[in-house]
């Protein structure tokens, strides 16, 4: 078995607190999504979206406790940029569903981004079993991207 090094474990913590991060974006994202919408089909979505980043986030957290770091409660800046970007849509649209969906397709380009990002990290000190979860979650939030992608589209046809 593998001694990781208070260093190494630090670096864990940090790139776990990340994803974290965006899916506290994620979560206030979709909030703030369902209040925006009066469509019952997406406020159902959206629901179940904040509730998969709750879930990823209860996971992500007790992997760092077990490590003896502290979850964040934080957001990124690039959520924050996002929440501000959907309220400025929000005003200028008037609960218009395709803007919404674009708003929302926005943030999970950003969450997978962040994802790639921890996944990719050319000096990458996770361990299998984490990087493991890791892919699992980003391949559950590209399905949730690839559903909001699919209902703006069809917005263009109506």
């Amino acid at each position: 078995m593998e001694t990781i090094t208070k260093e190494k474990n630090e670096k864990i913590v940090s790139q776990l607190n990340d994803l974290v991060e965006i899916n506290n974006d994620r979560i206030k994202g979709y909030e703030r999504a369902i209040s925006e919408t009066d469509d019952e089909d997406l406020t159902y979505l959206f629901t179940n979206m904040a509730a998969h980043s709750r879930t990823y986030k209860s996971d992500l957290s007790r992997e760092i406790i077990s490590l003896g770091g502290e979850p964040t409660e934080g957001t990124k800046n690039s959520g924050k940029l996002f929440r501000a970007w959907m309220d400025i849509k929000a005003a200028l649209t008037g609960k218009n569903r395709k803007e919404i969906l674009g708003s929302c397709e926005f943030g999970e380009d950003a969450a997978l981004d962040t994802y790639n990002e921890a996944i990719a990290n050319e000096d990458n000190v996770l361990t299998d079993d984490l990087l493991k979860l890791i892919t699992t979650q980003k391949q559950e939030i590209q399905l949730d991207h690839d559903q909001i992608k699919a209902l703006r589209d069809l917005g263009k046809n109506l």
